[in-house]
C-alpha cells in the first residue's frame, strides 16, 4: 500500500527537471552555509559571529526586495551566468585573504561574503520563479536540495575542519568552484522546452494542460507530457480556491503600471505568507547566531576536545533537521504556517533562559532540539511556497513565488542585529557568573 501511494505521488515526475531543481536549491544554498559555518574561523571569538550573518544575508535581502520588479527582462541563462560569476569571485576572495591570526583583514573577507549573498538572493529569487514553469516537482526537488546544502554544507565544513584537519582556508577554496555545477544544471540537463514556451511574454505562466497550444519541442514526447503533469500531483489540492484575485491588464500597460500592480500583489501576499516565514526565521537566526555560540559546556562529557566544536556542530544538526523537513512535503502538508512559527518563538526563549541560568543538564539534549528546530524551519519554508502554488492564480505565480523570498532574508536580516546584541549580552552574563567557556576556543 505504502508503495503504491509512492508511486502515486510522484506520477508524472520528469527526472531531468528533479535532478537539476535539486542541485539548483544545493549548490545555490551550499556556500550560504559554509560562510555561516566558517563565522568564527573568518572574524574569531572577539567579534560577534551576527557579524558574518549580516554580511552574508543584508545584499541577499536588498536583491529580493527590489529584483522582482524588474528581474522578469533579463532571461534565466544570463541571470544564472551572472551570479555563478559574482559567487565563484565572492568565494575565491574569501579563501585567498589571510586569516584573522595572520593579519588578514577582516574587511576584505566581508567584502567577499557579500558578493556570494548577492550570488544567493538572486540565485533563490530566480529559482524559485523558474519552478512556476516545471510544476511541483520542480518546487519539492529545490526545497530538498535546499535543505540539502544545509546539511552537507555544515556537516562537510564540520568534517574538513574538524575530523580530516583541512585548513579553513583549503576547504573555502575548495568550494569556489561549486557553483560551476549550477550551470552544468541549467545548460546541460533541466528540459528547456517549457521555458523556451514563454520567451516572447516571459511573465504570462505556461498552462501546463494545453499541449495541443505547445510549439514542437525538442525534448521527447512523454518528456514534455511528464513535465506538463506535474501539477495534477505532487503538492496539488483539488479544493483550493484562488487566493489573489485578478489583476487587470498586464505588461501591455507599461512598465510603471506594472511596477504597482507588482507592489499591490506583494501587499496581499504579506500576512498568509511573508509574515509566517519571516517570524520562524527571525526566531531560528537569533538561536543560530546570538543564542548557540553561548550553549557550551565543560569539554568533559562532550564529544568535542575543543569549544569551538560545539558552533559547527549545533549548525549541522541543525541543518539536518533543515533537511528532512524540507524533503518530506510530498508526504506531510502543513497549511496553518503560524503554528510552527510560534513553536520556534517558544524555542528561542528555552534556549535563552538556558544560557542565562544553566539549567539543561548535558549537551545531547541541546543536540535534540536544534534539529527539532532545523525541523520548524524547513517545514514553513517549503510548505510555504506550496501554499502559493497550490492558492495562487497562475498569472500570479511566478511573482508570487520569488517576492516572497524576501520574508526569510528580512527575518534573518532582523536576526542578525539581535544575534549580535543577544551573544555578547549572554557571554558577559556567563563570565560574570563564572561560566567563561564563551571566551575560550
Amino acid at each position: 500500500m505504502f508503495r503504491s501511494r509512492l508511486q502515486a505521488l510522484f506520477h508524472g515526475a520528469s527526472a531531468r527537471v528533479c535532478v537539476a531543481f535539486w542541485l539548483f536549491g544545493l549548490i545555490n544554498n551550499v556556500l550560504y552555509v559554509i560562510i555561516l559555518s566558517a563565522a568564527l574561523d573568518l572574524v574569531g571569538p572577539s567579534i560577534p559571529k551576527g557579524v558574518v550573518l549580516l554580511a552574508d544575508v543584508i545584499p541577499s535581502f536588498v536583491v529580493k526586495l527590489f529584483a522582482p520588479y524588474f528581474i522578469h527582462t533579463v532571461p534565466y541563462s544570463a541571470r544564472i551566468i551572472f551570479f555563478v560569476g559574482i559567487s565563484a569571485c565572492g568565494m575565491l576572495l574569501i579563501a585567498l585573504t589571510p586569516p584573522y591570526t595572520d593579519g588578514g583583514t577582516i574587511g576584505t573577507k566581508l567584502a567577499g561574503v557579500v558578493l556570494a549573498s548577492l550570488s544567493s538572493g538572486g540565485g533563490e529569487l530566480c529559482f524559485l520563479a523558474l519552478t512556476h514553469y516545471y510544476g511541483q516537482f520542480g518546487l519539492a526537488a529545490w526545497g530538498s536540495g535546499t535543505g540539502g546544502a544545509g546539511l552537507i554544507g555544515a556537516g562537510a565544513y564540520a568534517l574538513a575542519t574538524t575530523s580530516w584537519g583541512l585548513r579553513v582556508e583549503t576547504t573555502l577554496m575548495i568550494s569556489a568552484f561549486l557553483p560551476a555545477v549550477l550551470l552544468v544544471s541549467f545548460f546541460g540537463i533541466l528540459p528547456r522546452a517549457p521555458l523556451k514556451k514563454t520567451r516572447q511574454t516571459p511573465n504570462k505562466p505556461v498552462q501546463g494542460r494545453d499541449e495541443s497550444s505547445s510549439p514542437p519541442s525538442p525534448l521527447a514526447d512523454d518528456e514534455v507530457d511528464r513535465i506538463h503533469r506535474e501539477d495534477e500531483g505532487l503538492l496539488t489540492r483539488s479544493d483550493i480556491h484562488d487566493g489573489l484575485p485578478p489583476d487587470g491588464a498586464r505588461a501591455e500597460s507599461g512598465a510603471w503600471y506594472s511596477l504597482i500592480t507588482n507592489i499591490k500583489r506583494s501587499r496581499r501576499l504579506f500576512f498568509p505568507f511573508m509574515l509566517p516565514l519571516l517570524l520562524v526565521y527571525l526566531a531560528e537566526y537569533t538561536i543560530n547566531q546570538g543564542v548557540a555560540p553561548t550553549l557550551l559546556f565543560p569539554l568533559k562529557g562532550t564529544p568535542f576536545r575543543h569549544f569551538r566544536g560545539f558552533y559547527p556542530a549545533y549548525n549541522a544538526l541543525y541543518q539536518l533537521g533543515v533537511f528532512i523537513s524540507r524533503s518530506s512535503t510530498p508526504f506531510i502538508r502543513i497549511h496553518n504556517l503560524y503554528l510552527p512559527s510560534f513553536l520556534q518563538i517558544v524555542i528561542l526563549i528555552v534556549l535563552t533562559l538556558h544560557a542565562l541560568f544553566d539549567f539543561i543538564p548535558n549537551v545531547y539534549i541541546i543536540f535534540a532540539i536544534m534539529i527539532w528546530e532545523g525541523l520548524l524551519g524547513g517545514a514553513v519554508y517549503m510548505n510555504t511556497f506550496a501554499e502559493i502554488s497550490d492558492t495562487v492564480r497562475l498569472e500570479d505565480r511566478e511573482f508570487s513565488l520569488g517576492a516572497t523570498s524576501v520574508s526569510d532574508s528580512g527575518g534573518i536580516c532582523i536576526a542578525g542585529f539581535l544575534g549580535m546584541i543577544f551573544e555578547v549580552w549572554l557571554c558577559n552574563w556567563q563570565v560574570a557568573h563564572g561560566r567563561d567557556y564563551c571566551t575560550k576556543t
